[in-house]
């Protein structure tokens, strides 16, 4: 279907788009200037109105009336005046299950607990390496639907999709990458079991001919030279096992040599006073914190911290013990990692992050590492890992 006659085919139904964030604004644009019946609803009014009407406050779902839904990946598809519309026959949909349904090539998706950003960064980067139009989006940051109409059948998306986006999902890209499946989101998911199946959804409506990759038991022998760590160079071997028979293998060694990585994971931020800073704010669970620790060949002095999502953090004791000469704890679960560690490692508790950093820089000697990996979400005190990166950072560039 073509996007003209998606749009026309919403002609005369009264539209809710619920949540007006990053990834709604552009759908609610492309709605509007389609002169569709549209009502934005959310938790609070954003600084600039959306060019309709709106439902804003405690409230937003009071009197749920829609022919269809757009639901953001935030908002549980099951609460009661969603089910209630649904049951009066409204369609719940959103922008991503939109864009698969108009988008007119082939779509690779990647997702898993841990991995997806920078498995498809790297995807991207090789498709773009061996001269392919790519579209990068989904959960990276960058909205696709209101791009449709400039895709031509010949280029690439890529596109991250998350546990929150895939829940209800009835259709899967071509290609498939599933990097792996571990405890995490439970504060949101009913359980890892709910959390694992929506995660599955990315292959579980795939048609003969298409593709599934899980996460590579082996490292690519092609070194990601700017790059740290073990799993950053597994996750280079699974996007090329995305991509087998579409890049070459000199492709694959051009990238190899040139990728610098992504913002926010293990990204070298500098060295002050012969001390190396390291951003890791993407380390949002403990599985993630304890492949960056093994990134590195000497024990780091740890920033460590953030909101809790209801999942456990044994795990993370021992190889904090091993690798960690200082943790540096904030934020609401720090006493849950402090107790993985049996108060075996040298630690300071600190009010935030601001706090944390710089008593990192007071502990710090020459020859010392500084990683911010919080295993934890940053909701705590910021809006996003992003956020709480750029605010390290911020602080690291300030010393």
């Amino acid at each position: 279907m073509t996007i003209s006659g998606w749009l026309d085919s919403l002609c005369g139904k009264r539209i809710a788009v619920l949540g007006y964030g990053v990834s709604n604004r552009p759908l609610v644009r492309l709605l509007t200037d389609a002169g569709l019946d549209v009502c934005v609803r959310d938790t609070a009014a954003p600084e600039v109105l959306p060019p309709c009407a709106g439902v804003y406050g405690s409230d937003y779902l009071l009197d749920l009336s829609a022919d269809v839904i757009f639901r953001t990946p935030g908002i549980r598809p099951d609460v009661p005046e969603i089910a209630a519309a649904i049951a009066k026959g409204a369609v719940l949909t959103s922008e991503m299950e939109a864009f698969f349904e108009l988008c007119p090539c082939p779509i690779i998706g990647v997702t898993g607990s841990d991995g997806k950003t920078t498995t498809a960064s790297l995807i991207a980067a090789l498709l773009e390496a061996e001269g392919k139009t790519v579209w990068l989006g989904g959960n990276i940051g960058t909205p696709l639907l209101d791009k449709v109409s400039a895709i031509a059948p010949t280029d690439y998306a890529v596109v991250e999709l998350s546990s929150f986006q895939l829940m209800t999902f009835r259709v899967s890209p071509h290609i498939a990458v599933l990097t792996n499946i571990t405890p995490n989101h439970l504060d949101w998911h009913h359980g890892f079991e709910e959390y694992a199946a929506a995660k599955t959804n990315i292959f579980r409506f795939q048609k003969p001919g298409d593709r599934l990759v899980f996460d590579a038991n082996s490292v690519a022998e092609l070194p990601l030279k700017h790059v740290l760590g073990e799993h950053n160079r597994r996750h280079f071997a699974t996007a090329l096992n995305a991509l087998e028979g579409i890049v070459s293998a000199d492709t694959a060694a051009k990238v190899a040599e040139n990728f610098p990585g992504v913002p926010h994971r293990l990204e070298f931020i500098r060295e002050h006073n012969g001390v190396k800073y390291y951003n890791d704010s993407i380390a949002s669970s403990p599985d993630r914190t304890i492949a960056g620790l093994e990134a590195f060949d000497q024990k780091v002095i740890l920033i460590a911290g953030g909101k809790d999502k209801g999942i456990p953090y044994d795990a993370i004791g021992p190889a904090i013990r091993e690798r960690v000469k200082l943790l540096i704890l904030n934020g609401p679960t720090s006493e849950k990692i402090r107790a993985a560690t049996g108060d075996t490692v040298p630690l300071v508790q600190c009010e935030n992050l601001a706090d944390a950093v710089i008593a990192a820089n007071k502990a710090a000697i020459p020859g010392d590492i500084v990683l911010l990996s919080p295993a934890s979400t940053s909701f705590d005190q910021f809006k996003n890992f992003e956020e709480r990166g750029d605010a390290f950072r911020r602080i690291v560039g300030g010393f």
